[in-house]
């Protein structure tokens, strides 16, 4: 047996250096001819690369087929950091508009608060908000400003963008402003473009509903509404919203006001309209005509008295008599 063992191991051993030396010889040989420049060895080269690679397609499909899997993997990878890139400048951009917003109220904010004077002349108060009511079934908020400023029920009131409500009830210090959204609130408002008229009525929800239009059809959402100063209540064109439709298919109204920061509220002096009780005073009052017997004696003198026009002999016998 240990002769056997020997034999195979004698056989392996000129076999493999016969194998390793004929690899060897083929790389040398595909080496030099593709390293030798010459035209005769082009042309072989290129005779042979038409003649195998052709028929070794079927090899290379599946690394083909490899490599444009890789090329949609990266491909899919780029969208999706791009995706995760683009998500996140949007919440950048919500986020800087949301900033936009409160430096725009601040700033309308601070601009009201350069003209706090106690100066009745002026067109609006500004006053702080104090508290809120704090009930579910009412809305209102109380201001730092009061009869002592010259503040009057019923005066509108607005924050830095919209209209926000209007005074009921005022102290000496203090008012309290009745929200839109207060059932107890309904303002004439007016729908542009259309010019609609219509009754904003607060029912204790964030969008009030709009009643009593004109013509429904005539109005669309995103339309801007506006104050009217039908019965005097408020002074015309106070930005209030735009239109939308509710849940409850319903036009509503999504307030300019912004109800969540109510830090700062402005007090709108309204000049009282003067009012007519009489209808006949609308006309001039005419003039009495001259009486005939004021104008045979001469009519009046300038103190008033009638004349005469007797002589001057004839008042000198009156007086004796």
């Amino acid at each position: 047996m240990a002769q056997d063992r020997n034999s195979e191991q004698d056989f392996i051993g000129p076999m493999r250096r016969i194998v390793v030396g004929l690899l060897v010889f083929v790389l040398a040989t595909s080496f030099v001819i593709w390293r030798v420049d010459s035209p005769r060895m082009e042309q072989f080269r290129a005779t042979l690369i038409d003649s195998v690679v052709p028929n070794f397609d079927w090899a290379l499909l599946p690394v083909a087929k490899a490599v444009n899997m890789a090329e949609n993997f990266r491909s899919y990878t780029r969208i999706y950091e791009q995706n995760q890139e683009l998500r996140r400048e949007l919440q950048q951009m919500r986020a800087w508009r949301e900033a936009a917003l409160q430096l725009e109220q601040r700033n309308a904010q601070l601009l009201d608060l350069n003209q706090v004077r106690l100066d009745p002349q002026l067109t609006h108060v500004t006053g702080v908000v104090l508290a809120d009511s704090g009930s579910p079934f009412r809305k209102s908020v109380l201001l730092n400003v009061g009869a002592r400023d010259g503040v009057q029920d019923g005066w509108a009131v607005m924050d830095g963008l919209g209209l926000a409500g209007r005074i009921s009830g005022v102290g000496q210090r203090s008012a309290r402003v009745v929200l839109l959204t207060d059932t107890n609130s309904r303002v004439p408002v007016v729908i542009q473009p259309s010019g609609q008229r219509a009754i904003l009525a607060g029912d204790n929800s964030a969008l009030p509903v709009l009643d009593f239009i004109e013509t429904p059809d005539e109005v669309r959402p995103g339309d801007r509404v506006v104050s009217s100063d039908d019965g005097g209540v408020f002074p015309a064109g106070l930005l209030v919203g735009e239109v939308v439709l509710g849940a409850d298919r319903r036009l509503r109204l999504r307030l300019a006001a912004d109800y969540g920061r109510l830090d700062f509220l402005r007090v709108l002096r309204s000049r009282p309209t003067e009012r007519i009780t009489d209808p006949g005073s609308l006309i001039a009052p005419e003039v009495p005509p001259f009486p005939p017997d004021a104008e045979a004696t001469g009519g009046t003198d300038n103190d008033g008295d009638a004349e005469t026009g007797d002589t001057p002999d004839a008042l000198a016998q009156d007086g004796d008599g």
